[in-house]
């Protein structure tokens, strides 16, 4: 048989086919590093692994950040095509999210570096969700069959926000971006509930980012500590333990997400997870319960593990071929 291989076949072959969803990816990287910056301060474990990874995911980002841009120049109508996809929109606010982690995550490598990225990111995301609502509420195209978990990324994504926000002194803007992300949160929580319980279950492609739903309440939560000083309040724990119980209701139906074939949204397992064993090291810090030190040894040895098995199978399908294709 003939090889197929992206390489093979040219960058023409797979280029325009360079899905804008990669940038998932470098969010779940950037979850990965910040869980085990977490871990050192939290459990004793080395800094030197939360480095690495930083480094190699600032890489991953630069490399996709810049195929991307080639595809926008040389690819103008792809691109265009993918900002006015209903579902795959929804993906152009995880580059700006990836920023905003970025500069989370290299705040304790330069407080500059970190200020810069999340000025960038902040920016950015505000502008691409008052893009995507206003999409949304001037709509022609959308149907209820649209609606999945990955439309809390654009405007849920705000609850990020404040994480570097509060250290780099921007407390009321921190305020401004929570009060989005958790208000959004709830309103489109909604909505995607009634989606999975009254209309067509999501196809096979789409049931990873049900786990996108364990990552509001998780990171609002780690906002909510940075907005409140730290302090684990009924309000925190509502939020944690919002998250502990969709991170168990999506464990009970492991079975039937291990027959799914891999996807790209398989990425949609990895920054949920790392949100949530950043949570529970806070809970941890935070209350000396030993259950949620047993919870985040094991949700850090989970993420980890989910992350390493979803870098391998992409890169398998990148050097196949099998992501650049037609959706």
């Amino acid at each position: 048989m003939p090889d197929r291989s992206p390489a093979a076949t040219g960058v023409a072959h797979w280029l325009p086919h360079f899905p804008i969803a990669f940038f998932a990816s470098v969010m779940g990287l950037t979850g990965l590093t910040l869980s085990w910056q977490k871990a050192a301060h939290s459990l004793g474990l080395e800094p030197l692994v939360s480095r690495v990874l930083l480094v190699f995911t600032a890489c991953v980002l630069l490399s996709l950040t810049c195929v991307y841009l080639f595809k926008a120049l040389r690819y103008r109508e792809q691109v265009l095509a993918e900002f006015n996809h209903p579902i795959q929109i929804s993906f152009f606010p995880a580059f700006s999210i990836s920023l905003l982690l970025l500069s989370v995550a290299t705040l304790e490598v330069s407080l500059a570096l970190s200020h810069y990225l999340w000025i960038c990111g902040a920016g950015l995301h505000l502008l691409l969700t008052l893009n995507v609502m206003t999409q949304w509420i001037h709509h022609s195209r959308f149907k209820v069959q649209h609606s999945t978990p990955a439309w809390f990324i654009p405007v849920v994504g705000n609850i990020i926000a404040p994480i570097a926000g509060v250290q780099h002194g921007y407390i009321e803007a921190s305020w401004f971006f929570f009060a989005i992300g958790l208000l959004y949160w709830l309103v489109l929580k909604t909505l995607i509930f009634n989606r999975i319980l009254f209309h067509d279950p999501l196809p096979e492609k789409l049931l990873p980012t049900l786990f996108i739903m364990i990552a509001p309440p998780a990171i609002g939560f780690i906002s909510y500590l940075q907005l409140n000083n730290g302090v684990v309040d009924n309000f925190a724990r509502i939020l944690y333990y919002a998250a502990l119980f969709i991170a168990l209701l999506l464990f009970t139906q492991l079975p039937r997400f291990s027959r799914i074939q891999f996807y790209l949204s398989w990425w949609a397992y990895s920054f949920p997870l790392a949100a949530f064993s950043i949570a529970t090291q806070s809970m941890w810090l935070n209350t000396r319960n030993e259950f949620f030190l047993l919870l985040s040894w094991i949700s850090l040895i989970v993420v980890t593990f989910v992350v390493i098995l979803l870098l391998i199978k992409t890169t398998r399908a990148v050097l196949s071929g099998k992501l650049f294709q037609p959706d």
